[in-house]
């Protein structure tokens, strides 16, 4: 079975526009811009899209130096009117990681500052990143139970995959992690019930490297012959899955969705 993260998604914003409505919620989004990176316009668009769908409103800060990100993060911290923050990712040169660790953990929509990153290694309920919520939230819809499942992880960026682990742990999962030093990665992924890639590289995963029935979650993206593709060799890989997430239109989705469901919970202090 595709796991439709469009279909999901929309059914999500029906949902989150509900909630909004409802308990009228005032809700404000800034997203914090450095450079003119391609890949960061695409993803904004869509964020600044879905938001406005449910009634969020979305402001956008294009800057190009640290000390203008950092003037700017310290002035929306202290913003009451401001919900939550994002740095979007590349921040062209400058340390993301610690330009993100000036956000209040309060505002922290990815979920990426030291203080949220701790509450996800305890096991304390909190804002879980954005992209690693979008995984479990698709898996959840389709009743898909991964209690005590053997899972791959390929790739090792502080951003998502080590984020997942410690998600993957907390749900009793036994994991491994793969990465460019790896050898034999088939070694891994064979034994594995479910293998999630965030590596960006087409066709990574083939068919001779996985199991019959396994559950693949394909978080990679890349452009090959002008397309949009994930790192499975997907038409040779559906039809040997259980389920699986195409790319485009599976786990990306589902990221856009999630920055609703934190800012809701953000809002609320309720996880939807």
């Amino acid at each position: 079975m595709i796991l439709d993260g469009n279909k999901v998604r929309d059914e999500l914003i029906v949902k989150y526009k509900d909630v909004i409505s409802k308990d009228k919620l005032n809700i404000s989004l800034a997203i914090i811009q450095v450079g003119n990176n391609e890949e960061s316009n695409i993803f904004i668009k869509n964020k600044i899209k879905y938001c406005e769908k449910v009634g969020i409103k979305v402001l956008v800060f294009n800057l190009n130096s640290e000390e203008e990100v950092i003037d700017k993060i310290n002035e929306l911290n202290n913003d009451d009117d401001i919900t939550g923050i994002i740095l979007q990712s590349p921040t062209e040169g400058m340390d993301f990681d610690k330009l993100v660790n000036m956000i209040d953990y309060k505002k922290d929509v990815d979920g990426l500052t030291k203080h949220n990153i701790y509450n996800l290694y305890i096991n304390k309920e909190g804002i879980i990143p954005c992209t690693v919520k979008a995984i479990f939230k698709l898996l959840d819809y389709y009743n898909i139970d991964i209690n005590n499942k053997r899972v791959c992880i390929i790739g090792r960026s502080n951003i998502l995959s080590k984020p997942l682990l410690l998600e993957l742990i907390n749900r009793d999962c036994t994991v491994s992690i793969c990465h460019s030093k790896t050898d034999n990665i088939s070694d891994y992924t064979l034994n594995s019930d479910i293998i999630i890639s965030c590596v960006g590289k087409p066709k990574l995963i083939t068919e001779s490297m996985v199991k019959d029935n396994f559950i693949g979650i394909d978080v990679g993206i890349s452009k090959e012959n002008k397309k949009i593709v994930g790192d499975f060799d997907f038409d040779n890989l559906k039809d040997k899955s259980s389920y699986i997430t195409p790319v485009p239109g599976g786990v990306g989705p589902m990221t856009v969705a999630m920055v609703i469901d934190n800012l809701i919970y953000m809002k609320k202090e309720i996880d939807l």
